[in-house]
């Protein structure tokens, strides 16, 4: 069983994954991402390629707000358990290397340009219920 840490990478991983579809640096998380799952077997790489471009299509073809919610979950939950897996089945020394390549690969996704990036101000903000987002969320509470 994987600690919580390795628990919130692959699911960073995922987030990741979904947030580059369809960014400038979509290519190099594709690639990143099919070397690190396919663990160095050309097969598996491009088996990896194939799922990662199935990614980027279904995050593209998705209608409504609701809908792009609805597929943005489904898709980096996929990503998620499969990061998860490959954590899970590494021995420690692998699974160190693993984590880090992952973790650069979650910075890579968070590359994109400032146009794409969304700025919430909360200043004065009261919530009441639960606060749900997707993606890397940057929140500063001024007083």
């Amino acid at each position: 069983m994987l600690v919580e840490a390795l628990v919130a990478l692959a699911t960073a991983g995922g987030g990741a994954v979904v947030q580059a579809a369809g960014t400038d640096a979509w290519n190099g998380l594709r690639s990143g991402v099919a070397r690190l799952v396919g663990r160095g077997n050309a097969e598996r790489e491009q088996v990896e390629l194939e799922r990662l471009d199935r990614t980027r299509a279904t995050v593209e073809a998705a209608g409504d707000e609701e809908d792009r919610e609805r597929v943005h979950v489904a898709q980096a939950a996929m990503w998620q358990t499969r990061f998860e897996t490959l954590l899970e089945e590494a021995a420690e020394p692998e699974r160190e290397r693993i984590a880090a390549a992952l973790e650069t690969l979650i910075a890579q996704a968070g590359t994109a340009p400032e146009a794409e990036r969304v700025h919430n101000d909360f200043r004065q903000a009261t919530f009441h219920g639960p606060v749900q987002g997707s993606g890397t969320q940057n929140n500063h509470f001024h007083q």
